[in-house]
């Protein structure tokens, strides 16, 4: 099954025609990180009323994201008729005729712009879309919108593809981390021994030696308080978890942040109970490939 990256854009041009009027417009709807699915549509006013019905759409096909929809919408065709008033055209033609005459050229001769400039005389008639009309023309640009969104999530399946393969890989880096601690804390017992007799050698005389029975009872307090063995099993069941999330796919963001945080607080114990340089450095270095994987996992659905 797959798995969604959050991230991803998407742009679809459509048209309806709705009575004398041809519309044509443009989706384009982005997506980015979010902890649910917040939709928010920039629209013309007169659709706004739209925004319930595009956030229904999107929720029937993407599972989270913040998403950001634009419409640019236009509109052609025989939207105004121009209707000539004739009869009050001529009324003021021959007005204007007569006060020109009258004024024996005092005014100025009177022209046809100027009379078809008078009000009333065009009327520009605007069509509207009847309700029907409009309706239709609302349920096209669902449609549409609702297209875009498929297209926008087959976009983030195939980003969510390349999440996957990088996540593989750092979990990969995780176990072999894991398992080269393992080596260490196998050998341990024998390195504390080793390091305990050097401290004592410095501290007492060679005639003031410690017994082996005394030198192994203190190797083995050593070992326990620096015993980790718990939690790197611990590590090695979450790494097996989070193979099993990513092979499983689906909405598995949230549980992999989860199982993250689990990551994070055994890599930390295994730091804090470390009597090992080595045993810490590789602690150190779990630390950063589990925050490199969290910094990924933020990234799916």
């Amino acid at each position: 099954m797959y798995i969604s990256s959050m991230t991803g854009f998407a742009r679809k041009n459509s048209s309806y025609s709705a009575g004398k009027i041809e519309y044509s417009w443009i989706w384009e709807i982005k997506s980015v990180n979010g902890k649910a699915l917040d939709v928010k549509a920039k629209l013309p006013a007169n659709l706004e009323g739209l925004n319930l019905l595009l956030k229904n759409a999107a929720g029937e096909v993407l599972n989270r994201g913040s998403i950001s929809a634009f419409l640019e919408l236009s509109a052609d065709g025989s939207q105004q008729n121009v209707r000539i008033n004739k009869d009050l055209m001529r009324e003021l033609a021959a007005a204007a005729a007569d006060l020109y005459e009258e004024s024996e050229g005092r005014l100025e001769k009177p022209s046809a712009s100027d009379i078809l400039g008078i009000k009333g005389v065009v009327e520009i008639e605007e069509y509207l879309p009847d309700e029907e009309e409009q309706e239709k023309l609302q349920q096209a640009l669902l449609q549409s919108f609702a297209e875009t969104c498929r297209e926008l999530q087959t976009n983030r399946e195939a980003e969510g593809n390349r999440i996957k393969i990088v996540l593989s890989g750092i979990l990969k880096h995780i176990r072999e981390n894991v398992l080269k601690a393992e080596e260490i804390v196998s050998g341990l017992p024998d390195v504390l021994k080793q390091k305990l007799k050097e401290q004592i050698s410095l501290l007492l005389e060679p005639s003031e030696g410690i017994s082996e029975d005394r030198l192994a009872q203190e190797v083995v307090l050593l070992v326990n308080r620096s015993d980790v063995r718990e939690e790197l099993d611990r590590l090695k069941a979450h790494i097996r978890a989070a193979e099993e999330m990513l092979e499983q796919g689906g909405v598995v963001g949230r549980r992999l942040d989860f199982l993250c945080q689990e990551l994070n607080r055994e890599a930390n114990t295994l730091c804090s109970k470390s009597a090992d340089t080595g045993l810490t450095n590789l602690g150190m270095d779990l630390k950063v490939l589990i925050e490199q994987f969290r910094e990924q996992v933020q990234n799916i659905e």
